[in-house]
């Protein structure tokens, strides 16, 4: 039998770089403290690095699927600089409310909370997504993981924010930043068995 591979599914904004509403220019495009060296070390431990990102903004009309795609070749020649490697980027550009009898205007399987994402990433890239991890900053990331069947982690700038919400069970833990989740998620699999169980 192969084995497949590992893999953390990481949202793009407000995760990997700092938000900014509806981000798709180059020049506005920055990094988070600690995330290109947390995406080091989870590379290093042998996970496949899977942007997995929600852009409704192409829905929208705010600017298009080059557009994107564009900010993501500018943001994995940032991370290659550093020795990182992102192995694929996965986008959803709809939403229900976009532009009339736009393309990108409808519902759709791959817009998180929903897992098309992440199902489709592990289909091309051959990821057992019951070893896997999803990490992002919202509950719609931490439902995506879940339903594809990762373990979940969310990002929370100020997790005290969540302390009187209703955190779905599955959800992980909270971490103020990519690099504290990355230390708990190396934690975590260095208690692990071989099989995988804790």
């Amino acid at each position: 039998m192969i084995e497949k591979n590992r893999a953390v599914f990481l949202d793009r904004d407000g995760t990997i770089n700092v938000e900014k509403n509806y981000l798709y220019r180059c020049d506005e495009f920055s990094f988070l403290p600690g995330v290109p060296q947390a995406l080091k070390r989870l590379q290093k431990a042998g996970f496949l690095l899977v942007v997995v990102t929600n852009q409704s903004g192409v829905a929208r009309g705010y600017y298009t699927l080059h557009n994107v795609e564009t900010l993501h070749i500018y943001m994995q020649q940032l991370l290659q600089e550093l020795g990182v490697d992102i192995s694929g980027i996965y986008v959803c550009p709809h939403h229900p409310d976009g532009v009339k009898d736009g393309p990108f205007s409808l519902s759709c399987d791959c817009r998180k909370g929903r897992p098309g994402l992440l199902l489709k990433a592990a289909k091309e890239l051959e990821v057992d997504l019951s070893q896997s991890y999803m990490i992002g900053d919202k509950l719609s990331d931490i439902e995506a993981g879940h339903r594809a069947g990762c373990a979940s982690l969310l990002i929370a700038s100020e997790p005290d924010q969540w302390l009187n919400s209703d955190l779905p069970e599955y959800c992980e833990g909270i971490f103020p930043g990519l690099e504290e989740a990355a230390n708990h998620l190396l934690e975590t699999e260095c208690f692990k068995t071989s099989d995988g169980s804790p």
